[in-house]
């Protein structure tokens, strides 16, 4: 595992060389915020990384539910029972193996690795809404990867942290726009016309930060984060 800081935002990066997949501390002045766990084996060193940094983690906010991001997060429920676990009300359907879709969404098919009906165990303590306050962070609903994909973006620091909204592995781009170096976030993804529109809804928010699930985070990525939402 890498472990990269930025200002108060910790980068866990597993697998960094062939597949990179990332989840996030958040320091807020109770402890850690866990932003997605990672792969089912990852909880071993998200717990480990918590405890070199002598803080504990306080909550775990999900961006979506696809394995690659809720793989851990038994584990880390089992070892964490008093913490509270969050994500999007319309993502929970995903995460307890639900694919179907609602009336008034795009009916095209849900994609990625949504976990199978209770192979999950562990069910969202409080369900998220768009501008809902947790701590330092606001979630923002950004539909697109999945129907109930979420960002986070610290007030403090106006670092974004996107989910697969983005991807930076490969070439950067918006989710859903193949990147052949790197074409899993695109494979995976629900409905590329939302996606965009979410992309746009992020660079509304002026990040001065853009932290991703895949790939390396960017600094100052306003300009960048335009210029490949036009392509």
């Amino acid at each position: 595992m890498r472990l990269i800081q930025n200002r108060n935002l910790y980068q866990l990066t597993f697998l960094p060389t062939l597949f990179p997949v990332n989840c996030y501390f958040v320091v807020e002045d109770d402890g850690l915020t866990l932003i997605d766990t990672a792969l089912p084996y990852s909880a071993t060193s998200i717990l480990a990384a918590a405890s070199k940094l002598q803080r504990p983690i306080v909550r775990i906010l999900l961006t979506h539910a696809h394995g690659d991001h809720v793989g851990g997060l038994d584990k880390l429920k089992k070892a964490l029972p008093d913490v509270s676990v969050q994500m999007s009300v319309r993502d929970a359907r995903l995460l307890g193996g639900d694919r179907t879709l609602d009336p008034d969404e795009p009916q095209t098919p849900i994609r990625g690795d949504v976990p199978k009906p209770k192979s999950i165990v562990t069910t969202p303590d409080v369900l998220l809404h768009d501008g809902d306050r947790i701590g330092s962070l606001i979630a923002i609903s950004t539909p697109g990867h999945t129907p109930g994909s979420m960002s986070f973006i610290d007030t403090r620091t106006q670092a974004i942290i996107a989910g697969d909204a983005f991807q930076t592995r490969g070439g950067f781009a918006v989710t859903g726009q193949l990147k052949p170096l790197f074409p899993f976030p695109a494979m995976a993804t629900w409905n590329k016309e939302i996606a965009i529109k979410s992309a746009l809804r992020i660079v509304d928010y002026n990040p001065t930060l853009l932290a991703v699930g895949h790939g390396k985070m960017l600094e100052n990525p306003v300009e960048h984060m335009a210029r490949i939402i036009g392509r």
